[in-house]
């Protein structure tokens, strides 16, 4: 069988988790680029030997009807018009976390999706780490009985990354948007999705992005514009109740005043919890006692390797050769109403029910 013809709508940073997950898959042929970026365009061509390059993505579908399957990874405003456009030409889409800006956007995206009989998958790649399968194996074996509540947090101390990440107009928000999203999504997956029923949300604009402070970043943009626009949140808190009576408190920041970075999940059900941060812990109890358990075995969250099983299991959904896409467009669309409801409970100061 033939390689999958890709094209890379945007190749700034997250592309290149993208491109490095078509290579390993060996089932898939990096056809063509899209970028408003000449300079960064031509230089990702060069970088992956890609000659067909293209600054507009009309052009570019037009000119190359073999194009079977597109990664959009632009900024995200632009996730919803690329992804339509690239259904509406007959592609099969994988569109990087959050799915649009908001929720009215993620729906039409899923309507161009089933109106034109494509896959539209979301790049919820937590879903695929091996911390998510070691906490799915002790859900499913019942060491944690019912999960009643759960936390999660993505908290950076110097984590501005600059660029178009806090110009709410091309990002659509900050650290929710953009971090917490990764959380709040495995949190949910592994509680076996339920549907958020009321939210209460906060967000602050205090340090925004730490501007002449002499620290690292945690992470930092490839976009080499000079723009220093910071209009979005810094630290976002909220409260999400579940159709189930479950409950997951949530956290995201750019810039917070603490010791420490944070990217955790917690559950906590009747029977243990577990913490997923650099490894996987599991608290129980065993012949009256307490227990933490720690497993002889690797648990942690492995970037590269996480990234290439979701290309490859997007590879695969396309080529027909996977039955069921484990990150469905429905699952984006539920993502983006709970950040839809956790911006307007900021922005009113009242409890958003769904």
């Amino acid at each position: 069988m033939e390689k999958t013809k890709i094209a890379v709508i945007g190749v700034g940073s997250i592309s290149d988790s993208h491109i490095g997950g078509y290579i390993a898959s060996g089932k898939a042929e990096l056809y063509a680029f899209c970028d408003i970026n000449e300079k960064r365009l031509k230089y990702m061509g060069e970088k992956y030997g890609v000659t067909r390059l293209y600054t507009d993505e009309a052009t570019m579908l037009k000119e190359l009807p073999e194009i079977e399957a597109v990664s959009v990874c632009t900024w995200n405003s632009a996730h919803a018009p690329c992804s339509i456009m690239a259904l509406n030409a007959g592609k099969h889409v994988i569109c990087e976390k959050p799915m649009a800006t908001n929720a009215a956007d993620a729906e039409a995206m899923m309507a161009a999706a089933k109106a034109n009989g494509k896959l539209l998958m979301i790049g919820f790649v937590r879903r695929f780490g091996n911390d998510c399968d070691t906490v799915m194996n002790l859900i499913e074996s019942h060491r944690l009985g019912d999960i009643y509540y759960a936390k999660a947090s993505y908290l950076r101390r110097n984590g501005a990354p600059g660029g178009w990440f806090g110009d709410k107009s091309r990002s659509g928000g900050g650290p929710l948007i953009d971090l917490g999203v990764h959380v709040i999504d495995l949190a949910r997956y592994l509680m076996g999705k339920p549907n958020a029923v009321s939210v209460y949300g906060a967000t602050f604009h205090k340090l925004a992005n730490r501007p002449g402070i002499r620290s690292k970043k945690d992470y930092k943009s490839s976009d080499t514009s000079k723009d220093v626009i910071f209009d979005c949140e810094d630290l976002a808190s909220a409260l999400i109740k579940f159709d189930n009576g479950a409950v997951l408190s949530i956290e995201a920041s750019f810039s917070l005043n603490t010791g420490v970075s944070d990217n955790s999940v917690q559950l906590f059900g009747t029977e243990g919890g577990v913490r997923i941060a650099d490894n996987v812990t599991l608290y129980s109890q065993m012949d009256g006692y307490l227990t933490n358990v720690n497993f002889d075995y690797p648990t942690g969250l492995e970037f590269t390797k996480t990234f290439n099983r979701e290309i490859a299991h997007f590879v695969d959904c396309v080529r027909g050769e996977e039955a069921e896409c484990l990150n469905p467009a429905e699952d984006g669309v539920a993502l983006m109403k709970i950040l839809d409801a956790i911006y307007l409970s900021a922005e009113t100061g009242h409890e958003v029910t769904l």
